[in-house]
């Protein structure tokens, strides 16, 4: 791989979410900070919607990293379940021996009781809600329910896709919906959110910045849309071609066959060396 090539201490541009990359830029940073402050001042039901490859897992990640030394943190990545399924997690999670499906829920309460007057907040993170069943969204709906006289026993982050909020547009999920409090979406990167980006990851693996040119950063940026997801395949995949032919930096045709040979991003008109005009 070009890892030695180039002087990389580890690959830059990997799809799997790495919180080490993590650099705060303005749409992960809003986000993070807005759930953050949601649920300090006690707010039920919290949304983080985004497109695919926008960046929301990393900011999953980055919410459990920050959360769970703080509050009893329930983690549930797995959409698909059923709400049998969704209390039965939910009680591992809080260290509850499942013994009885009937007295599971008052189980839950009772554990949520004792952690509150701890002073621990509990804190359930979904990953991939819009696959959530309009069964578990009702089973979220009267964990909800559970609460003092002056706050939830059970918090909810909900992370998922646009899809997302079409369904909570449905009717019959109205009652669920409205106890959404706040909500954030995160949008694609500027072309210098997208300049940073790529320049933040480069450095944090040990290589120089200066692989891309600032030409073909723009061009990553237009051709990406702004999506992280995106913009990590197009430089590795530049990467890697210009490795093949034992280059030291990457060359339009380089830039170019990579964004030729990805799905779902622009494709310059004009043929190499030249990306949309920019030598």
């Amino acid at each position: 791989m070009y890892q030695a090539h180039f002087g990389f201490e580890q690959l830059p541009f990997t799809l799997t979410p790495n919180t080490e990359f993590f650099y705060g830029l303005a749409p992960h940073f809003e986000a993070i900070q807005m759930v953050i402050s949601a649920l300090e001042m006690g707010e039920g039901v919290i949304k983080v919607t985004g497109e695919v490859g926008t960046g929301k897992t990393m900011v999953c990640r980055m919410l459990v990293n920050h959360l769970q030394n703080s509050t009893a943190l329930i983690y549930l990545p797995n959409p698909m379940l059923s709400g049998a399924d969704l209390r039965q997690a939910v009680a591992k999670e809080l260290g509850i021996v499942v013994e009885s499906e009937a007295t599971l829920v008052d189980n839950i309460q009772h554990r949520l009781i004792e952690l509150n007057r701890a002073g621990l907040r509990v804190v359930a993170i979904l990953d991939e809600a819009q696959a959530l069943s309009d069964e578990v969204l009702e089973t979220l709906r009267l964990f909800g329910n559970l609460e003092t006289e002056d706050k939830k026993l059970l918090q909810m982050v909900l992370l998922g896709q646009p899809e997302l909020d079409v369904r909570l547009e449905e009717y019959h999920l109205r009652q669920f919906r409205q106890r959404i409090t706040f909500s954030s979406t995160l949008r694609p990167l500027t072309l210098d959110e997208t300049v940073a980006y790529i320049d933040n990851r480069i450095v944090k693996s040990g290589g120089n910045p200066e692989l891309f040119s600032l030409n073909q950063k723009k061009a990553i940026s237009r051709s990406s849309l702004g999506i992280p997801r995106l913009i990590n395949q197009l430089c590795h995949k530049a990467l890697l071609l210009s490795f093949s032919e034992n280059k030291q930096h990457i060359e339009n045709q380089h830039l170019y066959s990579a964004m030729h040979e990805t799905y779902d991003v622009c494709k310059p008109k004009f043929k190499t060396p030249i990306l949309w005009g920019w030598n």
